[in-house]
């Protein structure tokens, strides 16, 4: 039950900061799933998952799409797909690819990554990459792929400078990758159309299932060749499902109706912050705070207490000790993050 629905029943608000993965599908978009024409996708004849893959496919100006159960999924297929056994992927030190995915591209893959050092919004320089590709030596794994990500932690990259990074690794013989998470998060905090940002590279995935607020599902998009080797390898990690278009009218659904409101959770993240801001107890950096994430640095000690206390009060956040992740989301409005600011200030009160 999110903050709205709480207030209307009359029942204590369930505020859930941990992640804009822990919204909950809208009523209208419930509806359309409901009422989703379905077939069966692994023979290629769900209706609502063909329609959902060619739109985002234009929405990201690559040729064809494939839609997956999740982004780790999605990010797994195209590093695959991209890469044979004994290839090497290039990857920023702090991307969800090689932190926050099990290893899985090595473990399946027999693929390495090769972490490359970021800087504190997650930047690598093109100077780099060039210097991290190996040399043709048999004892060198090849250099296959560069894997970009936008957003990282809430900071957006810019049409320019991913196409810079792009460039850097197709002069260097690499495909590119781009884990686009929270892609449209940067396209309405940018205000640029998602194909302008991802132009340069051959492969992005779009996750659904964070911000623009559907219950599961990425879709992979690229060149149609790059796309029937990705279907190949969904089946492959056993990632081949039925009538999903229930899922998938979810994901048009939230194309039509979620993306220009992530503004919304931009601006009630600034909101927050300003809030906490002002808690002398609390340190928070706003030139950090570009889309709907926030890092509360607290006092040592107290993280524990703190989380404990607003759990009593129907707010949850993450974990972490001396910094905590707060991010807004679908179901966090003013009044949410209103209430959260309040609990914290009486805490350290």
């Amino acid at each position: 039950m999110n903050y709205q629905d709480a207030a209307l029943h009359n029942k204590p608000a369930l505020v859930d900061l941990r992640s804009d993965t822990v919204t909950k599908p809208t009523a209208e978009m419930r509806q359309a799933m409901a009422a989703a024409e379905v077939g069966d996708d692994v023979y290629g004849d769900d209706p609502t998952v063909n329609k959902l893959q060619d739109r985002v496919a234009t929405l990201l100006g690559k040729q064809a799409g494939l839609f997956v159960a999740s982004g780790t999924q999605s990010n797994l297929v195209a590093l695959l797909s991209h890469c044979q056994r004994g290839d090497e992927l290039l990857v920023g030190d702090c991307y969800h690819v090689h932190r926050y995915e099990a290893g899985g591209v090595s473990v399946l893959g027999g693929v390495m990554m090769e972490a490359i050092g970021t800087d504190h919004r997650g930047l690598m320089t093109p100077s780099q990459i060039i210097k991290a590709v190996k040399p043709d030596d048999p004892h060198c794994p090849i250099s296959r792929l560069l894997c970009l990500e936008n957003t990282i932690s809430g900071h957006v990259h810019d049409a320019g400078v991913v196409a810079g990074l792009a460039k850097a690794g197709k002069d260097s013989g690499l495909g590119v990758h781009l884990d686009g998470a929270r892609l449209m998060n940067a396209a309405v905090k940018l205000g640029v159309p998602a194909k302008q940002i991802v132009k340069p590279v051959d492969s992005v995935s779009l996750c659904l299932s964070k911000g623009l607020g559907t219950p599961a599902g990425s879709v992979l998009v690229g060149s149609h060749d790059f796309i029937a080797r990705a279907r190949r390898m969904r089946k492959l990690v056993g990632g081949g499902m039925r009538q999903v278009g229930v899922l998938a009218a979810a994901g048009i659904y939230a194309l039509d109706h979620h993306i220009e409101r992530l503004a919304e959770d931009h601006a009630n993240a600034l909101r927050l912050a300003d809030q906490l801001g002002r808690i002398s107890q609390v340190t928070i950096k706003l030139d950090e705070i570009e889309t709907n994430m926030i890092f509360m640095r607290l006092p040592e000690g107290s993280a524990s207490p703190l989380r404990k206390y607003l759990s009593e009060r129907g707010i949850i956040l993450g974990g972490g000790e001396r910094t905590i992740r707060l991010v807004t989301h679908l179901d966090i409005g003013v009044g949410a993050v209103d209430q959260l600011a309040t609990e914290i200030n009486n805490f350290f009160a």
